[in-house]
């Protein structure tokens, strides 16, 4: 990775008997006079041409995310408070990010960020910084998961190995991620040397806690944590985290037990992204075969696809809110993505909800809050520049907002052709779907 509407579980249920006949019928860029509008405001860099909001927006409106520094050569984890951008730094490296949502509403943001020091061991963590083509310099470096809370960064703690990275926290102070022990296990596969380890940090300070992996499996990360402490991830091989090659099984975590949540037939790049307060969850799984991704949404045992928009081939859901509505990417076969809002059994592309005259193409869906918000990243054709979004649903929540009030003057739900996006924005989305989080060495990595 949503209009206003109520899913309950009954729906739910009757949505994942439906014969699949009809389940992809319901699978329709939908757009009715009923359905909510929504205002769209583009988010500023950081002097770069490039930033996303990754990191989701909490319920307090707060959207986190990376941006490009200028010359695009460096990213930064940022966070967009009333519009206004404050750059969350590092620690002491060339590069960080929020790349997950962060759904803790009391003003702390996790993340990763480097060091100043290079991987001695030549794992290189760093590749997924990427900037507009290419590695970011100095994606060489090690890093670490951290914690921002009033401008102050602080590191996580790995379980004695080099590397980090932190992705989710709830409102009780947990945060989630994975840690690299100081094992080193001769049958990971190179350039990985360690093992690493799902993981929750605190409550308590200087408090970690290791999750466990699914039998069969060495390693495992955590992706997300609801506020009961239930966290989701992935379980599989230790292989390099720069490639989801490892996220073989998604997997739920109660109580330190590990509970795998199915497949939709593939074999690899299966995850669970997000998971809300009543246990829902949603991610990605391959297809029969492992050429293509679906979103999937579970409840209660069961795994449902959901498909993708019309014309497009791949999937991700990378969050669900209390309301049961999802956020994600739909792309199609060339990579030109665009963000979708999944409810009650219907997948919506949200561009068809908002101005048609608005300057941005909506290429990635990350996160939506309990009040229908979402996040993301665009595309503006007028400038080239890739920036960050917030799609505010224009209902009865939001009636003073003047963005909203402007977009209920201009035209929405006016089709217009769909946007070939440029191959540096394709190539960037190519490596956000092939390899999830993260992306794959290319430019000056090797």
């Amino acid at each position: 990775m949503k209009s206003n509407a109520l899913m309950c579980t009954a729906a739910i249920t009757v949505f994942a008997i439906m014969p699949i006949s009809s389940r992809l019928a319901a699978q329709v860029e939908h757009t009715t006079s009923t359905q909510i509008h929504y205002s769209v405001q583009s988010l500023s860099t950081l002097g770069g041409t490039y930033s996303n909001g990754y990191g989701g927006v909490n319920n307090r409106g707060w959207v986190s995310g990376d941006a490009n520094l200028a010359g695009d050569r460096t990213e930064h984890g940022v966070l967009w408070r009333n519009g206004v951008i404050t750059d969350l730094g590092t620690l002491g490296g060339l590069n960080g990010s929020v790349s997950s949502p962060v759904k803790d509403d009391r003003g702390i943001i996790v993340g990763a960020a480097q060091t100043a020091e290079v991987d001695p061991l030549g794992e290189f963590w760093g590749a997924p910084y990427y900037c507009t083509s290419i590695n970011c310099e100095g994606w060489q470096n090690l890093q670490r998961g951290f914690e921002w809370r009033d401008g102050v960064m602080t590191e996580l703690s790995t379980l004695g190995g080099n590397n980090s990275y932190a992705f989710g926290a709830n409102n009780r102070g947990q945060i989630v991620g994975m840690a690299e022990t100081a094992n080193q296990d001769p049958n990971c596969v190179s350039p990985q040397v360690l093992d690493f380890d799902a993981v929750i940090w605190g409550p308590k300070p200087n408090q970690i806690q290791v999750l466990p992996v699914l039998a069969g499996d060495s390693a495992a990360v955590a992706l997300a944590i609801n506020d009961h402490g239930v966290a989701v991830g992935s379980s599989g091989p230790c292989v390099t985290p720069n490639f989801l090659q490892f996220a073989a099984h998604p997997v739920l975590w109660e109580h330190g037990k590990a509970t795998y949540l199915g497949s939709l037939g593939g074999v690899m790049f299966t995850a669970a992204n997000a998971i809300n307060n009543a246990g829902q969850v949603v991610g990605q799984a391959d297809l029969p075969g492992d050429t293509f991704t679906h979103a999937f949404f579970w409840q209660n045992g069961v795994m449902t696809d959901l498909g993708t928009l019309p014309g497009d081939v791949i999937s991700i859901a990378n969050d669900i809110n209390s309301k049961g509505q999802v956020v994600g990417a739909s792309c199609d076969v060339n990579f030109n993505c665009r963000v979708f809002l999944w409810e009650n059994g219907v997948m919506t592309d949200l561009q068809s909800l908002i101005p048609s005259d608005a300057p941005l193409t909506l290429t990635w869906g990350s996160g939506i809050n309990d009040r229908g918000e979402i996040s993301g990243s665009a595309y503006d054709s007028s400038t080239g520049v890739s920036p960050a979004f917030l799609a505010i649903p224009c209902n009865s929540e939001h009636a003073d907002d003047e963005s909203c009030q402007a977009a209920t003057q201009a035209s929405v739900g006016v089709a217009r052709p769909r946007v070939v996006l440029p191959e540096s924005i394709r190539e960037q989305l190519r490596q956000k779907v092939r390899f999830g989080r993260f992306r794959a060495p290319s430019g000056g990595a090797r």
